[in-house]
């Protein structure tokens, strides 16, 4: 997605690797035999839950939902992905070298539950931005049960693949179609005022039932 300019927010396991956004890839020195032709970072990789420990948490509201703010603790930090190619480090043993540049993002609820996240948003993302793009997976998830249980996406029994993007294609642009008519019937009853009482012309005498 990277290669395409797409933006992602993917969720991670706690345990999984990254280094610091400025590692730095050395010649390590031999101590005997050859000297050494690969390039190695200088430090070794780390957990995501281990990368967070001393970053700052702080409180981030991403949107308003039916009851109130929805928020939660936030930390967030640079990082390199350990998705590289996999490569002998001394006594450490195989590790992956230092890939793509990205956020390594922490959330912990108010339930005690934490949950990390990589994602690619440019490096001066704010971090309300950040907990936004992650928490719009539910939007996705809404929409995909909406396309299944209004618009029938999963009725598909075809075995093509042309017939199967044909019907995904038409169910999402009747789920276009049908978000654009709501969203327009929402903001025509933004834009008129509730009526408490009938107007009446000025100087007229009030009406009694």
């Amino acid at each position: 997605m990277s290669a395409r300019d797409l933006c992602w927010a993917v969720g991670i396991p706690r345990h999984q690797k990254v280094y610091p956004a400025d590692v730095q890839l050395i010649f390590p020195v031999a101590n005997r035999g050859r000297p050494r032709v690969r390039h190695v970072p200088d430090v070794k990789s780390r957990a995501a839950h281990a990368m967070l420990e001393d970053v700052k948490w702080r409180q981030v509201s991403w949107r308003r939902g039916t009851k109130g703010r929805l928020s939660a603790r936030f930390a967030a930090v640079r990082v390199r992905i350990a998705d590289g190619a996999p490569q002998r480090i001394g006594a450490a043993g195989a590790q992956h070298m230092p890939g793509e540049e990205a956020w390594l993002v922490g959330e912990h609820r108010s339930t005690g539950e934490r949950k990390y996240y990589l994602s690619n948003l440019p490096a001066d993302t704010s971090m309300k931005d950040l907990a936004g793009a992650i928490k719009a997976r539910w939007i996705c998830e809404q929409a995909h049960q909406q396309l299944k249980e209004e618009l029938g996406l999963d009725h598909f029994e075809g075995r093509s693949w042309i017939g199967l993007h044909r019907h995904s294609l038409m169910t999402m642009m009747a789920y276009a179609f049908l978000q654009t008519r709501r969203l327009a019937q929402a903001g025509r009853k933004k834009k008129s005022p509730r009526a408490t009482t009938s107007a009446q012309p000025a100087g007229s005498p009030p009406s009694h039932p």
